[in-house]
């Protein structure tokens, strides 16, 4: 998680949570991530959501791609240490999806990498959730660059119609139907938010 405050990157948050399990080798592999990096730098869950629900403050803005996941992650996180709490934090929470404002101004696909290379942003480790991170924050930048509108996509998310918006849906966020188009990037007076 980076922390952006005035159009400054002020603070990044990078943990390794200790989940007391060996790692496969494929993600180890694939990863980067050592047994051995997860002893000696991992912190407890519980940490982490001590974390979150500390940053995680009213009028805080999460940009995620393809934010019901994340969404979804740090609710029932918060949820197994802050039960009585969990709700109030999401819902106080303005949610951007890129995926949705990626839709939007680009023919399919829809991937954080094919966002990376339509805004010509300089290639990360795909495998590290900081290195996704930077390049997520590198293309809000260029959506907001693109056309100032970013905003409106705050706590609406798009779903496939042929799929459905999924079986958990948070009730502060507007789901709506986005069928994949061919025609680059909408107009204003089409985009999701105003759709």
């Amino acid at each position: 998680m980076l922390t952006v405050e005035n159009g400054k990157v002020v603070d990044n948050y990078d943990e390794f949570i200790d989940i007391g399990e060996a790692l496969s080798p494929k993600v180890i592999e694939l990863t980067g991530i050592t047994n051995e990096m997860l002893r000696t730098d991992g912190i407890n869950e519980k940490t982490v959501a001590e974390d979150l629900k500390n940053r995680l403050t009213e009028g805080t803005i999460m940009v995620a791609h393809n934010c019901q996941f994340d969404l979804l992650f740090v609710y029932f996180l918060l949820k197994r240490y802050y039960p009585s709490e969990a709700d109030e934090i999401v819902s106080n929470v303005g949610w951007i999806d890129t995926v949705s404002v990626l839709k939007d101004r680009k023919d399919y696909p829809h991937k954080l990498i094919d966002a990376v290379h339509h805004y010509n942003i300089e290639e990360v480790n795909f495998h590290r959730a900081i290195d996704d991170t930077k390049a997520l924050y590198e293309v809000a930048l260029a959506m907001k660059r693109e056309r100032d509108d970013i905003l409106e996509y705050v706590n609406v998310f798009g779903y496939n119609p042929k799929y459905g918006a999924g079986p958990f849906r948070f009730p502060f966020i507007e789901y709506k139907s986005q069928p994949y188009h061919n025609c680059g990037k909408l107009d204003s007076d089409k985009i999701l938010p105003r759709s």
